[in-house]
């Protein structure tokens, strides 16, 4: 497909990525339990209510994160970056727990901001990364 000068995108915004997940449920726990996201929507649809679409997000967010059941192939394998103000401050918390698949410690590289992944109960990778600076 050729674009010309003259086009322009009429896209605004990230609004919602997908995760594939196992367990809609245990997948809400987690976001909402462990990570503290708010569930944004809960909604069941389709033929006798059969599908369920699930959004949580971090407090005062935009952008929101679908959690589905897998549409062909398994769950897990997506990733998603989240901000931070408090990089150290969030390893600690999540790593005081005991029970939460995440690196060892934060990292930073040059050129890059400080952050470490964590993993939800399906493998998908959530990276908490440094706000930028304003």
């Amino acid at each position: 497909m050729t674009q010309t000068q003259d086009q322009t995108t009429t896209l605004t915004q990230l609004a919602v990525t997908m995760f594939s997940v196992s367990d809609q449920d245990a997948a809400r726990a987690f976001y909402t339990e462990v990570l503290g996201f708010e569930v944004r929507g809960d909604e069941r649809f389709g033929a006798d209510g059969a599908d369920r679409w699930l959004e949580v997000a971090p407090p005062g967010s935009s952008a929101r994160l679908a959690l589905n059941p897998p549409m062909g192939g398994s769950p897990g394998g997506g990733s998603v970056g989240v901000e931070s103000t408090d990089v150290l401050a969030e390893h600690r918390r999540l790593a005081a727990r005991g029970d939460v698949d995440l690196d060892p410690a934060p990292t930073q590289v040059p050129g890059a901001p400080l952050l470490f992944a964590v993993r939800d109960p399906d493998g998908n990778t959530i990276w908490v990364v440094e706000e930028p600076a304003s």
